[in-house]
Order: structure tokens, then sequence, then C-alpha cells
């Protein structure tokens, strides 16, 4: 079997049982461990155990391995492959009840840098529905068994597109007005609350596009391979690959509308 193969039967494995973890912290209560960049920018106490159910199992499974994850920072390992990980992405929707929030966990290869990795598998599982999104590279995206292919055609009525507002309040209006440069594009718009799941909705074809400023590595890394193995385009600032600058993602025929109107005069923070 390919290592791409590998790393993906490895992350979806891995995302389940910690998926798993989580939904049972959920039901038992949600404790909120403490704040991060902002007040509203929570960490709880099943972010850091749901981590290390992760670290534990990739340690154990490909123990030269590195890690870069949301909660317990970067490690570089002996091997090519860093594993990039989002214990659970939608933090608040998950800290709420709102059931919308993933396990996000990719495996790249290269430098642990967003702007050089090369990203080789990835799963994004969502415990409260049980859906799991998976990608290697190569190899195409998946919903299941089921192939992922994104929305190719431009609907008459606009696109269906999601974005995120950052947790700092001095960026909202820069987003909101980001809002009003883009809304001429779309039928509808979508705050759902969790990158990965953004980015899987449109490797499914639930959405048409995405934009936001703001994302960290471990919020990207696997919904992007899962956007670009069903046919999308990813992107953004900086150096023109998805980070915190902004991170675009849909068709590639939407793909330059979307952008131009994203960035406005072609400041991301604008």
């Amino acid at each position: 079997m390919p290592l791409e193969e590998d790393l993906r039967a490895l992350a979806m494995d891995i995302a389940r049982e910690a998926g798993g973890l989580a939904l049972r912290r959920r039901r038992e209560g949600v404790a909120i461990a403490a704040t991060k960049s902002a007040v509203a920018d929570i960490v709880t106490e099943a972010d850091r155990e749901v981590e290390a159910l992760i670290r534990d199992r990739l340690k154990a499974e490909r123990p030269g391995d590195g890690f870069l994850g949301e909660e317990t920072g970067a490690d570089r390992g002996s091997t090519a492959v860093t594993w990039v990980v989002d214990p659970i992405d939608g933090t608040v929707n998950y800290a709420y009840g709102i059931p919308a929030w993933a396990v996000s966990i990719a495996a790249v290869t290269g430098e642990p840098d967003a702007r050089l990795w090369r990203a080789e598998a990835a799963a994004v599982y969502a415990p409260p529905i049980d859906e799991m999104f998976s990608a290697s590279r190569g190899g195409g995206a998946w919903l299941g068994e089921s192939p992922l292919s994104v929305n190719a055609e431009r609907g008459v009525a606009g696109a269906l597109l999601a974005t995120g507002f950052g947790y700092d309040p001095a960026t909202h209006a820069g987003d909101l007005k980001r809002v009003a440069r883009v809304m001429p594009l779309a039928r509808d718009l979508r705050r759902i609350g969790a990158a990965s799941l953004d980015l899987a909705y449109v490797a499914a074809g639930r959405l048409d596009g995405y934009f936001e400023r703001g994302l960290n590595p471990w919020d990207h890394a696997a919904g992007a391979l899962l956007v670009t193995e069903a046919g999308g385009r990813v992107g953004g600032a900086p150096a023109g690959r998805p980070g915190v600058e902004m991170t675009i993602a849909c068709a590639d025929s939407l793909y330059d509308d979307l952008s131009f109107a994203a960035f406005g005069d072609h400041d991301p923070n604008a």
C-alpha cells in the first residue's frame, strides 16, 4: 500500500477514536480549561485530553514522526512526516452543544510550515453525525466510501459560500467589509464555526466556496487536501497558500472572482 494510503488509514482510525472520546466528554459535560488569544477563544479540558490521545496513538504507531497540534505545539520528528492536528475544531460549538465540530488530522511531508509542506493524507471526522471525510494525495477525497467532487458549475442564483470571524473584536469590522464585497457573488452565506467542516463541505459540494482570514495551520491542513483532491482549488495568503492572512477554497471556475472580492484592494486585513 502506498505511504499516502497508509497515512490516510491511520488518520481515519485515530480520528474516529478521538472523536468518540470527545463525544463522550461532551455528553458528560464540558469544562472550560482556559482562554487563548481572546476571551471568546476557549479551550476545554476535552481539547487537551483528545489531543493527548492522538499524540499517544501516533507515537505508538509512528514514533519518529513530527507533531503540530493546536493545544500542545510542535515537535520536529526524525522522519519526513509531520502530523497536523486540531483535536476539536469548533470548540465554541462543542462547548455550547451545537453539533458542528470535528476532529481534524493531516499528515504532511517537508518542512512543518504551511507555506512549504506537501499534504499527504487527511481525515476530518464529525462525531455528532458520524461522518468521516478523508483524502490522500493523488487518491481522491471521500465521505465514507463515496468519492467527493466540488461544485464546478456556477448557478444563476449565485454561490453558496461560508466564512468565519476571528475572536479578536478589533478584526470584526474588516471581516464585515469583506463579507459586503463578497455578497454580490453569493446566493447566501453560512457561518458554521469550524473551518475543517467548511472545507470538507466545499469538497463534498455542500458549499460552493469558503473564505476566511485568521486560520492557523491546524485549521486548514486536512480540509485543504480534501478540497484539492475533490477537484477544487485552495489558496490565500501569505505566499498564495492558505494561511493566517486568508484562506480561499472553491472550484477553479469561482476562484478568481472570490479571491478578488475577498482580498479587495489586495490588503487581506482590509
